[in-house]
C-alpha cells in the first residue's frame, strides 16, 4: 500500500453505494462486490460513505464498518478515502481519527452547509479536523446558497497544512475557479468535480485532476477522461454524449439517483438487490421505464466499445435474498 501522502488522484473517483437487504439491513457481501468492481473497472481511488452511499441513513456503527470493510476488501489496490461528515467539530475529528486508524489512505469532509457561515469560522472547523489526522484531506463543497470556498481560503488552509490536499467542488460553470485554485496554491490542492461528472469536459482543460462520480460508469468516465487528457476530445465527446443523459436523469433528485445507480449496477452483473433504504423515494412507471431504457444505452456503449460489463469475470454477486 503506498504511503498516504504519496497518494496521488489523476482520475476517476467513484462513491461506493451501500447495497441493502429486503429487510433494510447493510449487506457487506455485495458490498465487498462493489469494492472488487471498482478496482477491476479503472477507479484510481473510491471514497464512502458519502451521499451517494446513502450515509445519511446510516447508523454511526455501520458508517464506520463500510470504510473498514472497505479497506479490508481492497487489499492495498487503490487509496480509499473515508468520508466524515459531522457540522460538530469534536465529532469530526472524533470519526476521522477512527477512520485513519482502520486504514483509511485519506479523508473527505463536506462543508457545513446547514446554515451560511464566514470563511474564518469554516477554517476553524478544518483546523481542528486536519489537526487531529496525518493522513491527506479532501474537502467537498456544494454551496446552493452561495458561493463555495474561495481560493484564498484553499491557499490560506493548504499553508497552514500541507496535508489538506484536494477540493471537491460541485457547481455549473467553475473552470475559471478551478484555475484560480491551482495558481493560489501553486498546485498543491487539486480540484475534482463532483455532480455525476456532468462537466468533466468542461474542466479537464481547466486542470481538474479527477471526478467523483456513481460507481456504475466508473470504466466509461476512466475512458474519457484518458482520451480528454491526451487531446482527443471528439472521440471522448461520443461517449460523454451517451452517458451524459443517465447522469443528467438520476441527479434530478438524490433519492432517484439511488435507484438509478442500483439498477444500473444490477443490468450490468454487479448487484444482485437495488434495494434503496426507507425512507426512499418511490418510482412511478415513467422513472422506471426512463432508467430502463438508460441503462440499455449505456451497456450498449460497453458492448460496442468491447468493454465488459462486469470487469470482474470471477466475481460472485451474492446479495441477501
Amino acid at each position: 500500500m503506498p504511503r498516504a501522502l504519496d497518494i496521488q488522484i489523476n482520475g476517476i473517483v467513484p462513491i461506493i453505494p451501500t447495497p441493502f437487504t429486503a429487510d433494510d439491513q447493510a449487506d457487506w457481501t455485495s458490498h465487498r462486490n462493489l469494492i472488487d468492481f471498482a478496482c477491476a473497472a479503472d477507479a484510481c481511488a473510491v471514497c464512502l460513505p458519502a451521499y451517494a452511499s446513502e450515509f445519511y441513513k446510516l447508523s454511526e456503527d455501520e458508517r464506520q464498518r463500510a470504510v473498514t470493510e472497505a479497506v479490508g476488501q481492497m487489499r492495498g489496490r487503490i487509496p480509499v478515502i473515508a468520508q466524515v461528515n459531522y457540522p460538530s467539530a469534536a465529532q469530526a475529528v472524533r470519526e476521522a481519527r477512527a477512520a485513519q486508524k482502520s486504514g483509511a489512505s485519506a479523508i473527505a469532509v463536506a462543508v457545513p452547509r446547514m446554515f451560511n457561515l464566514p470563511e474564518s469560522d469554516l477554517h476553524r472547523y478544518f483546523d481542528k479536523i486536519l489537526s487531529a489526522i496525518d493522513i491527506p484531506l479532501l474537502i467537498q463543497d456544494f454551496s446552493p446558497s452561495g458561493p463555495t470556498v474561495s481560493p484564498g481560503f484553499v491557499a490560506s488552509l493548504n499553508r497552514a497544512h500541507p496535508h489538506f490536499r484536494w477540493l471537491k467542488l460541485e457547481e455549473p460553470m467553475m473552470a475559471t475557479k478551478v484555475v484560480a485554485v491551482l495558481q493560489a496554491t501553486s498546485g498543491a490542492v487539486g480540484v475534482l468535480e463532483g455532480w455525476g461528472g456532468m462537466y468533466i469536459l468542461d474542466l479537464i482543460p481547466a486542470g481538474i485532476c479527477g471526478v467523483m462520480p456513481s460507481l456504475s460508469l466508473v470504466d466509461l468516465l476512466a475512458r474519457i477522461f484518458r482520451l480528454a487528457k491526451a487531446g482527443d476530445m471528439h472521440a471522448a465527446d461520443e461517449i460523454y454524449q451517451v452517458v451524459l443523459p443517465q447522469i443528467v436523469f438520476s441527479l434530478q433528485h438524490m433519492e432517484l439517483y439511488h435507484h438509478a445507480e442500483k439498477r444500473l449496477l444490477e443490468a450490468r452483473g454487479v448487484l444482485a438487490r437495488v434495494d434503496v433504504r426507507d425512507l426512499r423515494l418511490e418510482l412511478d412507471r415513467f422513472q422506471t421505464g426512463r432508467i430502463a431504457f438508460l441503462n440499455g444505452q449505456i451497456l450498449a456503449l460497453l458492448d460496442r466499445l468491447k468493454m465488459p460489463r462486469n470487469p470482474v469475470p470471477a466475481a460472485a454477486i451474492s446479495g441477501s435474498k
